[in-house]
């Protein structure tokens, strides 16, 4: 199930808060376990069970630990099973098939054959049929048995609180990655008012609006662009496509956070803030200090500074660096699209480290934030083709391969999209933050009740498109 469809809108979401709010205190736990249960399972309930192993592992390698609380030996044990379990689900169930493909390429033969492949019952699938954000779910499972080795946090004794952190439906399959220090003090105690139910409403409502309204738009573009024979389309058209998909996976990504962050506080939960305005960033590393957030700060924390972070020698420091982007690049997906695209981003931020990072402070912010959308761009053709031979006839077809830098195709999507790519590049600075905190100041009634207004006209309009659109992938969904 996805949060931009009636049946969650209008059915699921309705139904669970009702509940939810009637429900006791130490009832509500419960509540979330169950609904996220449902919520996961709406598509492919088998794939439930993943989820669940995950989830058992993590909850009784917490009480081992918790016992044997003075004894490091007991505890290093659990937190390596925990680790290599976890691991173990995302090999078997998101690597298996590339790591076979590549086992028969290297081979010359099938070695491994992968449409026959087996695991605890179920046949391999493809890789856009894996169990819907594995690489999310078992991060954020993880995470608790990771601080509670480290005595960041407590334990979690109770298998129905444990179970509701790891499956709290808001955030489930998508991120942001929640960590169990983030929400460890509101899972046992929490409070839900009318001033969080609201605040809540409008930041679901306002991430419905990014997501259905400008992403799916957007988007579209993208798709047929890159259904395009690459030998002939024109430079000006592949710059559009590709345009056209670096706001659609922002608005995409961040409008579905932002649903996440406003449902958790309809339920009492405040969820990490997981994008601070990226694109107007002014270097590779200040771009992944404000995308994706969460991810960032899960791998800082528990593979770069455990390796030693910046602290030691230079060659250290570029070690580190390129371990950790290695890993973002395979926990994104398996193939050598996103291998590639993770190590192009750790070379960029090691040079940045080592010497660019200050030559571009010098520069002026305009000539600084070119250099980052340039790399950006390129990345995303990386992050969205099929393989690198697609990636590398798209790049080819972004500097003139075919000779053609615009024609009526080009110029009919420009006139087509014009007023989209405004809106998108006004809608993913903080121009219309500014602006909102600039006519509060004037009137603060005022701009609250228009913003009542506005918000529920997003959201009438958002249920429109759903009920006509046919397109609405959620991209992030395949993590």
């Amino acid at each position: 199930m996805v949060f931009s469809t009636p049946v969650f809108l209008y059915l699921f979401l309705p139904l669970t808060l009702l509940i939810y709010y009637i429900t006791p205190k130490k009832g509500q736990n419960l509540i979330i376990l169950l609904s996220g249960l449902l919520f996961y399972s709406w598509g492919e309930p088998i794939y439930v069970i993943v989820m669940l192993i995950s989830t058992m592992i993590d909850y009784f390698a917490g009480l081992i630990m918790n016992k044997f609380e003075v004894r490091k030996g007991p505890r290093t044990v659990c937190l390596i099973v925990s680790v290599v379990m976890n691991l173990s689900l995302l090999g078997i169930f998101k690597y298996s098939g590339f790591i076979a493909e590549n086992i028969n390429a290297i081979a010359g033969q099938q070695l491994i054959d992968i449409n026959n492949m087996n695991f605890f019952g179920i046949e391999y699938l493809p890789m856009n049929m894996l169990p819907i954000g594995i690489s999310f779910f078992t991060f954020q499972s993880m995470s608790y048995t990771i601080d509670l080795y480290m005595g960041n946090v407590k334990v979690q004794k109770n298998p129905i609180s444990f179970a509701a952190f790891v499956t709290l439906f808001p955030q489930i399959v998508a991120g942001p990655i929640v960590r169990y220090d983030d929400v460890a003090r509101e899972l046992d105690d929490r409070t839900v008012n009318l001033d969080l139910i609201y605040e809540g409403i409008v930041k679901f409502i306002i991430g419905l609006a990014k997501k259905v309204l400008i992403a799916n738009s957007i988007g579209s573009l993208w798709t047929t662009v890159k259904a395009m024979e690459m030998g002939s389309i024109s430079v000006l058209t592949s710059w559009l496509g590709i345009l056209a998909f670096t706001f659609q996976i922002y608005f995409d990504f961040s409008g579905y956070s932002d649903m996440a962050i406003g449902l958790g506080k309809m339920m009492g939960f405040n969820f990490p803030q997981n994008f601070d305005y990226p694109y107007l960033s002014k270097s590779i590393s200040e771009f992944w200090r404000r995308w994706h957030i969460t991810l960032g700060s899960w791998f800082k924390s528990y593979v770069y500074f455990p390796l030693g972070g910046s602290r030691k020698s230079t060659g250290r420091t570029v070690f580190n660096l390129a371990v950790v982007w290695f890993l973002t690049g395979v926990w994104h997906g398996a193939s050598w699209n996103f291998i590639l695209w993770g190590s192009l981003y750790g070379v960029i931020i090691i040079l940045e480290k080592l010497f660019l990072g200050k030559l571009l402070e010098k520069l002026p912010a305009a000539v600084s934030m070119i250099y980052t959308m340039f790399f950006v761009i390129l990345g995303w053709v990386l992050f969205d083709t099929a393989d690198l031979g697609a990636a590398g006839s798209y790049i080819a077809a972004m500097f003139g391969a075919s000779g053609i830098l615009a024609d009526s195709t080009a110029l009919y999507y420009l006139a087509t999209y014009g007023i989209t790519f405004i809106i998108c590049i006004i809608g993913c600075t903080d121009i219309p933050k500014k602006a909102v905190e600039f006519l509060r100041t004037r009137s603060a009634a005022v701009v609250n009740y228009t913003g009542i207004v506005v918000t529920m006209g997003l959201f009438v309009l958002s249920t429109a498109y759903l009920v006509d659109q046919t397109y609405n992938p959620f991209l992030y969904f395949n993590f």
